[in-house]
Formats: structure tokens, sequence, C-alpha cells
């Protein structure tokens, strides 16, 4: 018999789980954001699988290397571990970006694509229909949303969000200060039962 489908939360690295630095390669500067050891632990205590999709386009870029990203992925990690948080997965992509448009899919995995979530949910056993997204950028929120996930988040805590009612209208996402607020909105929804992340 297989097992259960887990519901998991994917989240975005850069400006959500640690501090924006563009093009990071030194684990050195890798600092977790405030309340986001807590707030992972809290998730994984309800029973959410914790997966990072991250776009790296450094790697594509040449900006650093990918052993460069591994290492900084290892020290957040580390940093992490006094929480007694881990991830099931990290999936990145490497891929540099064809088009002008960030909010283009030009790369099956390169978010606002859904591929990384769709490779998790199969390797992982994720039910994508009650899974969400926490994120910093568009893009994020727009991935989670095409890969089935039932509600997306963006997060102030890393690129500016400009136009906050554009994308609680077009994504039906919530816009919330910080990943403590984001696990209470998660948590609250979850109990209630909500099938969607409309600022509720």
């Amino acid at each position: 018999m297989p097992a259960p489908l887990r519901p998991a939360v994917f989240l975005d690295r850069d400006g959500t789980l640690i501090e924006e630095k563009k093009y990071l390669s030194d684990p050195a500067l890798v600092t977790l954001l405030p309340g986001v050891g807590e707030g992972l632990r809290r998730l994984r205590d309800a029973g959410f699988e914790l997966v990072v999709v991250t776009n790296q386009s450094g790697i594509g870029r040449g900006k650093y290397a990918e052993a460069d990203m591994h290492a900084c992925n290892d020290e957040m990690c580390r940093q992490l571990a006094p929480y007694d948080v881990s991830f099931a997965g990290i999936y990145f992509c490497p891929a540099a970006p064809t088009s002008g448009d960030p909010m283009a899919i030009d790369h099956p995995d390169r978010k606002p694509a859904p591929g990384m979530f769709l490779k998790a949910a199969a390797a992982l056993n994720l039910d994508l229909a009650r899974s969400w997204v926490i994120g910093d950028s568009p893009r994020d929120v727009v991935a989670g949303k095409n890969a089935g996930c039932v509600g997306q988040i963006l997060v102030r805590t890393g690129h500016p969000i400009a136009d906050p009612e554009q994308w609680r209208a077009c994504c039906a996402c919530a816009v919330l200060d910080d990943m403590q607020q984001a696990v209470d909105h998660i948590l609250l929804a979850t109990k209630r039962g909500h099938k969607a992340s409309s600022g509720q």
C-alpha cells in the first residue's frame, strides 16, 4: 500500500530564510532572518515537510560555482540545527534567465515555472493540494500557484513588494511582514480548513 501523501511548505531561500545578498557565494555571509528557526520548527511540529526551492542564476551567469552554493546551503542548515530543523529537500535551478521579464517562464525549473515543486512532490511523496509556498518575490508565489499549492505567501523580508494589492488580487496570496506572520497564517488556515490564502 503506498504511503500517504504529506503536506509541505516550499520555501524560497534568499530574502525568505536568509538575508538577501546578491549572488551570495560566501558561507561567512549567510545570516538567518529573524524568527526563521522558530517558525520552521512550528511548521515541522504541525506536520509539514520543509522544502527549499531556489533560483540560483548566479551559477548560470558564472558569478559563482555550484560548490559555493552548496557551501552556503550547508551553513544555513548549520545555523538551523539548534532549532532542530532540517529540510526534506533543497532544490535549485542554476539556469540564467533568457528573457528580461522576471515573470517569464524560460526554463521548466526556474521559478515562476513549477518544475522544482513537481520534482520535490514526486521524490518526497508530497500532496501539493495541501502545500504552501513562502517567498519574497512574486515569481515565488506564481510558481507555487502553477504547481497547484493551496496557498501562497509573500513576505517583506527580501525584495521590495511594489504593489501588494496587485498580488493579493491576481494570485489570491497573502502579503505579510515576516516568517512568523507567514507561519501564523498557515497554521490558522490549516486549523480552519481553509482552501485558500486570500488574507483570511
